[in-house]
């Protein structure tokens, strides 16, 4: 999911091992539990998507590598995975430009801001997966734990700065497919974002009203995990898993934060009958930032 140097990417672990896999050629072949799908306590692959979920020994190990990560790592797999992993180069060909455009380090946009656009643009487009997802992500970034519920309704009416409106004034206008004049750029700039910054704004909601619609082509349902995420503190000294948003942080940064999907390490020498070790995330890389 590179853009250059823009992004901060995952290297992926020298060595690797996944529960239930090895690795033969570009697949992972079956192991003692490759035969599953994936899915989590919370959700069946059902409620994931209408089109059929794979099995992990039919996808690509780059994929199985990053979803095995993230439901490691985190705990559930948001089903936009599984949904997606319906279509293998489609899929990484949407984490790839998801990431040049909502983990950019560059630009007048906070990634707060970068989340409240697709809030308020999938709420435009009736998009119930990505307005409960990307809330969550906004709640934990912003640490604001009802705005996004306010914007999610009515925006116009939600409590939010000047700088924050006109942003979302001029992501409803690409949304709407409104004819874009001199006039969106001044007000913009009147408040800080430069002609970058609107290119940016641009397009997040140009690829959240594709994404808006992939999801409900499929029946996307968001994962029962989101709906808590960030919104009570988290306690002092919690460990992944714990209640108020470290097991959010973790899942959704690890989904979205590894890019380098064509250069995914794979295992060697495993023994097909050993327990396999979760993938380790390099030191400091591990949060939402």
């Amino acid at each position: 999911m590179a853009c250059g140097g823009v992004l901060k990417l995952l290297r992926s672990s020298k060595r690797v091992y996944l529960a239930s896999l090895c690795h033969f050629g570009d697949k992972c072949q079956r192991g003692p539990a490759a035969v599953q799908r994936y899915c989590t306590s919370t959700d069946n692959c059902e409620r994931a998507s209408r089109y059929p979920v794979p099995y992990r020994k039919d996808l690509p190990y780059d994929i199985v590598e990053l979803m095995a990560e993230v439901e490691t790592k985190g705990g559930f797999l948001p089903n936009v995975f599984k949904a997606l992993s319906h279509r293998p180069v489609e899929f990484r060909a949407f984490f790839a430009y998801y990431n040049a455009l909502m983990n950019k380090e560059t630009g007048g946009l906070s990634k707060a801001d970068r989340e409240l656009v697709v809030v308020a643009t999938s709420a435009h487009n009736n998009c119930l997966y990505c307005v409960v997802s990307h809330s969550a992500l906004h709640r934990i970034y912003s640490k604001k734990p009802t705005q996004a519920d306010q914007v999610a309704i009515n925006y116009l009416t939600a409590d939010l700065s000047a700088r924050e409106r006109v942003m979302l004034d001029f992501a409803l206008a690409v949304c709407r497919s409104d004819t874009i004049t001199e006039h969106h750029f001044q007000k913009l700039e009147e408040h800080g974002f430069d002609r970058e910054d609107a290119w940016d704004i641009a397009a997040i909601a140009a690829f959240f009203a594709m994404s808006n619609r992939l999801a409900h082509l499929t029946g996307m349902r968001p994962n029962a995990e989101f709906y808590n995420m960030g919104r009570m503190p988290r306690e002092k000294g919690g460990a992944p898993g714990d209640k108020g948003g470290s097991t959010s942080t973790l899942v959704l940064k690890t989904a979205f934060r590894r890019g380098n999907f064509e250069n995914a390490s794979k295992p060697q020498n495993v023994d097909p009958a050993e327990p396999a070790l979760p993938p380790a995330l390099p030191s400091g890389r591990g949060t939402i930032a």
